[in-house]
């Protein structure tokens, strides 16, 4: 469930939301009672760092239930965490919390800038014409979108190419910069070791998701990519009405590219909600649900006739 949420998520912060200020009693609300209400919605929490809303906005009351309680049985089904990754976390914590955490990475960061300029800054538009690449075949290979998604996904991509290859990833001031928020952004989440990371609860997680968002917007922000002045162009569109479907698209604009992506809501108790997202859901409580592999399902008795 954790990577459909963040490839829902990330096109959502990336391509999404509103200006308008929304209160955050209004965001405790399940769905809306219209479609563009509901991703209008949707958006703006997103805009505000509201993830803990966002999911209560996102999915029908009975569904948000179960996400929380199937958070702590995701966690417990990962596989253990290698001795190695456990000390390279623990190690990467301690020096971002350290005292003097910004000119000790700013020291040795600066040098490798300077040092990796000079042996690939002039291939960095190949490496990223490869990674568009790349990008791209992963999209059209991708049983899950629909023709539509792929094509909104890979405008995305166009318009982030040339971002990469012309961003000043090795200006020191800007590198600078960017260790600062950084540290900033670990000191904020206020992780001691990589255990922490595996015992969250979702109120915990979504505090830390909150946080970490709110960290890399500044961090790309420095680099020249705007997800905030992104969401705010964003507008909703109404294309098709028939309940208890409908369709709408999310126009909006980054790095000064016209772009747009659609969405399918479903009505359900009178609230509409996103298709895509509920369907994940479900199914990845239903995966949770079921019986290990080689259990015996339970006997049924045969239906009256």
């Amino acid at each position: 469930m954790r990577l459909t949420t963040l490839r829902r998520l990330m096109l959502l912060l990336g391509l999404l939301a509103l200006a308008a200020c929304h209160s955050h009693d209004a965001a405790t609300a399940s769905g809306s009672p219209s479609p563009e209400a509901a991703v209008r919605e949707s958006i703006a929490l997103i805009r505000a760092d509201d993830f803990a809303g966002f999911w209560r906005h996102a999915l029908p009351p009975r569904d948000y239930a179960l996400l929380r309680a199937d958070w702590g049985k995701l966690r417990a089904g990962e596989a253990p965490m290698s001795e190695a990754d456990r000390e390279r976390i623990d190690t990467a914590l301690r020096q971002l919390a350290a005292p003097d955490a910004e000119a000790a990475l700013d020291a040795r960061l600066q040098p490798w800038l300077a040092d990796t300029q000079a042996r690939y800054g002039d291939q960095l538009p190949l490496l990223a014409g490869i990674g568009r690449a790349l990008g791209a075949k992963a999209i059209a290979g991708n049983p899950r979108l629909g023709d539509a998604q792929k094509r909104d996904a890979t405008a995305l991509l166009d318009a982030l190419a040339p971002w990469a290859q012309r961003a000043p990833w090795f200006d020191p001031a800007r590198a600078r910069r960017a260790v600062g928020v950084v540290v900033a952004t670990a000191r904020k989440l206020g992780l001691h070791d990589a255990q922490q990371l595996r015992t969250m609860d979702f109120d915990q997680a979504m505090r830390s998701y909150a946080t970490a968002f709110e960290g890399l917007k500044q961090l790309l922000a420095i680099y020249g990519l705007a997800l905030d002045q992104a969401l705010d162009s964003a507008r909703v569109v109404p294309l098709d009405y028939h309940p208890p479907y409908a369709r709408v698209r999310i126009e909006y604009q980054l790095l000064d590219q016209p772009l747009s992506m659609e969405s399918t809501l479903v009505l359900e108790n009178g609230r509409w909600y996103d298709q895509d997202l509920l369907q994940a859901v479900r199914r990845a409580h239903q995966r949770l649900a079921a019986p290990p592999a080689g259990a015996s399902a339970p006997a049924v008795a045969p239906a009256p006739r």
